[in-house]
């Protein structure tokens, strides 16, 4: 990526109408069942996650201390002295004996005297979420070279200083440091906590790796995952999860760029980096975004194991954002692997480097527990690979210095990796001089060097009605089609006025019947960007918006979710009234088949009921009865929130058809969901 209303829950009615209401000729939709086209890939639908909008850190990775090992470059963001540390005679950070010297950073407190203000305080990701009588464990690593603190007085603090929970935590005597741990259970919810330890005594002490943890996270898992917002990804059933991003795999310089490397391991060793998307926008100035690397590449697999989605990272080709630096890795040549564990992070990388990260990472997801790179997957945990089946090749990049250098990249992978699907860039526009060399070019490269091509389109709502038959004409061979990055802007492009409008998703609806549609050239789609943080956002509109405890999708979700539970197994031939085309008059229609069902859907942008008839032509023994799905609201400006999640959702409803045929009113400004199954008698 870049730079009063109703819900119509009668969406359709299930009945004839009676003659007076029909003031106008039902459009006849004539869908042959018996006439399955191209198969729809189980990949159809799926999703784009990026740390942007505090989606990681502070989101779906759900550590409540910030910059809890004092790692970042301004070593005490996050952190303050209580009283502006009048009550300490030392807060600082020292690297003097580090407890891990991956981690150097430590903090030292230091009190002359007994004070209740001799500590600190963590704020958090905008405060911490904590829920009433759950369990949250704080760990530590701590040493008192000095004096008499004998424990450190821990506090959970709500509203005011008010304490949610309080609980003692013995110190070790000595200088060597030793690992703490304590569990704190709040006695009330409250979204802004903050998290204050006070030295209970006078002398010095110093704290490191200081993390508090919800042992609630999604199954259970240690360094799990923020259990609600899992749910909802996995309630959309996604075909695939796209990871790491998104422009944070480019960096805006190269040093900046994502390194996959730096990501796996044990959590308490890897290195935070600044997030590129922390100043990038005036408007939502961030400085203290940052990426912690707690979700990193082995917590991406797990969860696209986790939901049932074929896991799709994206690397670097040795190109940092064109819209920042535009700095270029040296093409290079092809030369010997660097040997495993090899860090390419303090080199001057040529392209070299970057394709050896790549050949590491199908390793690493891949290779038997006997490869160097599959032993240190089988080491965290995974002993299975992780059958990883795509690989994207740089973000959203373009122009000739991109395709010089994802040709040799290609042949490299491939040569290693034939059977693994990779996935090029036509650059961050759907259309324009460097998306029409972008696409000739690809498709003019040896067979077998590029499988998809991955678009992007970020517009007004208009244009997705506008373009919902954009594939109905592209070539039906070579290279397919990942609509990699998408969404509806009603106020215009990185406009922070945005909104998740049902306006929005409405005409993503319409443009998503015709990706259906063309099921046999488009493989793969996600809506970006996926996660925000209400108080922490940078760019909107977004998929799913959450605060410290609670979560909602938006219209585009369930957009989204009705599209990928009904994505079916075979395209469909549909048939309009004589003359009429796909998207006339604002009826968008596609059908599929999903084994014995079919399933239509229908999108009416108009402000007026339609009324439609549907003759299911070659569905042996129809059912009598059928099953309508609805969105709808007469409002396009409705939106969902944290106080209304489903303020706009789906209506369930039951319709009646003969011999394969009914008649229909879709609700004005609706998206219908229809599925007939076959009788088995």
């Amino acid at each position: 990526m870049r730079a009063k209303f109703c819900v119509l829950c009668c969406g359709l009615t299930a009945s004839v109408f009676p003659s007076h209401a029909q003031s106008v000729a039902p459009a006849v939709i004539t869908v042959r069942a018996d006439q399955p086209g191209a198969a729809v890939p189980k990949t159809m639908f799926g999703l784009f996650f990026e740390d942007i909008n505090f989606a990681a850190d502070g989101g779906l990775y759900p550590e409540l201390v910030k910059n809890k090992s004092f790692e970042l470059p301004e070593p005490l963001l996050g952190w303050r002295a209580l009283r502006g540390g009048a009550a300490l005679e030392a807060y600082q950070v020292r690297t003097d004996g580090p407890a891990n010297p991956a981690s150097p950073h430590y903090l030292r407190l230091a009190a002359r005297t007994a004070s209740p203000d001799a500590g600190v305080i963590n704020d958090g990701f905008r405060g911490m979420g904590v829920k009433q009588g759950e369990e949250y464990t704080l760990t530590l690593l701590a040493r008192r070279p000095a004096g008499d603190v004998r424990r450190l007085r821990v506090t959970l603090e709500g509203d005011k200083g008010a304490p949610l929970a309080e609980a003692a935590l013995p110190l070790p005597a000595g200088a060597e440091w030793q690992p703490l741990t304590l569990t704190l259970r709040p006695a009330a919810t409250f979204a802004k906590a903050r998290l204050r330890l006070v030295l209970d005594g006078a002398g010095t002490v110093d704290l490191d790796a200081v993390s508090l943890y919800p042992k609630t996270t999604w199954i259970g898992r240690p360094n799990g995952l923020r259990p609600d917002l899992v749910q909802l990804l996995k309630d959309l059933k996604p075909g695939f999860l796209r990871f790491p991003g998104g422009c944070i795999v480019e960096g805006r310089t190269l040093s900046n760029r994502y390194q996959w490397k730096q990501t796996i391991g044990e959590v308490a060793s890897r290195q935070p980096m600044i997030n590129r998307w922390n100043t990038e926008f005036a408007h939502r100035f961030t400085p203290d975004y940052y990426q912690s690397f707690g979700l990193g590449f082995f917590e991406y697999f797990q969860l696209s194991e986790d939901i049932g989605a074929e896991p799709l990272p994206i690397l670097n080709v040795g190109m940092a954002c064109q819209y920042n630096s535009a700095e270029l890795a040296p093409l290079g040549a092809a030369g010997p692997s660097a040997p495993a564990g090899h860090d390419h992070a303090q080199d001057d990388p040529t392209l070299d480097t970057f394709i050896q990260d790549a050949l590491d990472l199908l390793e690493f997801a891949n290779g038997p527990a006997t490869s160097p790179w599959g032993a240190r997957r089988v080491a965290m945990g995974h002993p299975a690979p992780f059958n990883l089946k795509y690989l994207g090749v740089g973000n959203e990049q373009w122009g000739p210095q991109y395709l010089e250098r994802y040709e040799p990249f290609a042949k490299a992978v491939k040569a290693k990796y034939p059977r693994v699907q990779l996935v090029s860039s036509a650059g961050p526009s759907p259309d324009g001089a460097s998306f029409d060399l972008a696409t000739k070019r690809l498709r003019e490269m040896p067979a077998g060097l590029v499988d998809l091509i991955d678009e992007h389109y970020y517009a007004r709502p208009e244009w997705f009605r506008e373009h919902a038959g954009r594939y109905d004409n592209y070539p039906r061979t070579g290279p397919k089609i990942f609509a990699g990055e998408y969404a509806a802007h009603p106020q215009g492009v990185g406009n922070a006025k945005n909104r998740n409008t049902w306006d929005a998703a409405l005409s993503e609806a319409a443009f998503m019947t015709g990706l259906e549609r063309n099921a046999d050239v488009v493989q793969m789609a996600s809506y970006a960007p996926l996660f925000a943080h209400v108080d922490a956002w940078q760019w909107a509109p977004d998929l799913i918006w959450f605060d410290n405890l609670q979560a909602y999708g938006t219209p585009s979700y369930y957009v989204q979710q009705l599209f990928s539970l009904h994505k079916g197994t075979r395209v469909l031939p549909v048939q309009l009234p004589a003359g009429a085309k796909n998207g006339q008059d604002g009826l968008y229609v596609s059908a599929v088949a999903d084994g014995n069902d079919v399933v239509v859907k229908l999108v009416n942008y108009a402000a007026t009921p339609r009324p439609v008839q549907l003759d299911l032509n070659g569905l042996k023994r129809p059912a009598k009865t059928g099953q309508a799905q609805v969105l709808a609201a007469a409002d396009l400006q409705t939106e969902n929130s944290l106080q209304e999640p489903r303020k706009l959702a789906p209506a369930v409803q039951s319709f009646a058809l003969k011999e394969g045929r009914a008649s229909y009113r879709l609700a004005p400004y609706s998206l219908t969901v229809l599925r007939v199954a076959s009788q088995k008698h």
